[in-house]
């Protein structure tokens, strides 16, 4: 069942939105468009459907559009064409205060960059998001506990965010997440920023709450090792457009151009792709 659709999402920045749109229907290239309307081309009539209770990871290179299409989903970014749908409804219609119910009911993320506030406790981080939609403050509470046990940060509590390790910072940013119980869990470069060591620790409790939890997990990553191990299906990503989604075996056993084969051939250590 699919939880998450895209249907032709396209998505320029610049002035002239309106005059471009065509171009990229016609299948213009990126420079054109950029020359003639001085907009740029972030994502090209992106078709992807994520189904219920999946990880599908998102990868590609630095400016390849990945981190643009997982903000759309929550609308942190607004298409310039196309549609977002989740559970079946677009999304791209709600009103403001719509959209404030459903980024705090339906959707949660979790930030390369942590995204905690620097003047609250642990305790208080997670629970935000719980009392950001007036829920019963001790019960918020019992709630962020339960999920800081759960992340292993017991104890941790009372902390603030700058006496925390990095791979501990971003076990508050998953808790928080989990804490709102949404059905979706969005992941833009979450592990980036951690050492190699934490980053698979970070990868373990992911795929040990994922396999109790059967959350939709939407994960933005650059790392093809990282994609295979969380992936239950890969799309790539080159220049705003998917260019193969497939299984982790069908990206390494199948690649379907050059540039994924490239992307494998890295991983094996052949050849290389700059980042």
């Amino acid at each position: 069942m699919a939880k998450i659709e895209l249907h032709k999402l396209t998505k320029l920045f610049g002035a002239q939105e309106a005059e471009a749109v065509p171009m990229v229907e016609q299948g213009a290239e990126k420079q054109a468009i950029l020359a003639k309307t001085g907009c740029s081309l972030a994502l090209r009539r992106v078709d992807l459907t994520v189904e219920e209770g999946e990880i599908m990871v998102v990868i590609g290179l630095s400016g390849s559009g990945k981190s643009t299409l997982v903000r759309h989903i929550n609308r942190l970014i607004d298409p310039t064409a196309g549609q977002v749908l989740v559970d079946g409804k677009d999304i791209t219609g709600l009103d403001d205060e719509a959209l404030r119910e459903f980024r705090r009911r339906s959707v949660s993320m979790v930030f390369q960059g942590f995204g905690l506030m620097p003047h609250r406790t642990v305790l208080e981080n997670v629970a935000f998001g719980l009392l950001a939609r007036e829920e019963d403050k001790a019960r918020s509470f019992d709630k962020a506990r339960h999920w800081i046990e759960t992340v292993g940060l017991s104890g941790y509590e009372a902390a603030k965010p700058e006496g925390l390790s990095g791979g501990m910072r971003q076990r508050v940013g998953l808790a928080r997440a989990l804490a709102v119980d949404t059905g979706i869990l969005l992941m833009d470069e979450a592990f980036s920023a951690l050492d190699p060591l934490t980053r698979a620790d970070m990868q373990d409790l992911l795929l040990d709450l994922q396999a109790r939890l059967k959350k939709t997990v939407l994960f933005v990553t650059h790392d093809l090792d990282e994609a295979i191990r969380l992936g239950n299906r890969i799309a790539v990503m080159r220049d705003g457009e998917l260019v193969q989604v497939d299984t982790p075996a069908g990206i390494l056993d199948n690649p379907e151009d050059d540039y994924v084969r490239r992307f494998v051939q890295r991983r094996s250590g052949k050849t290389g792709l700059s980042s």
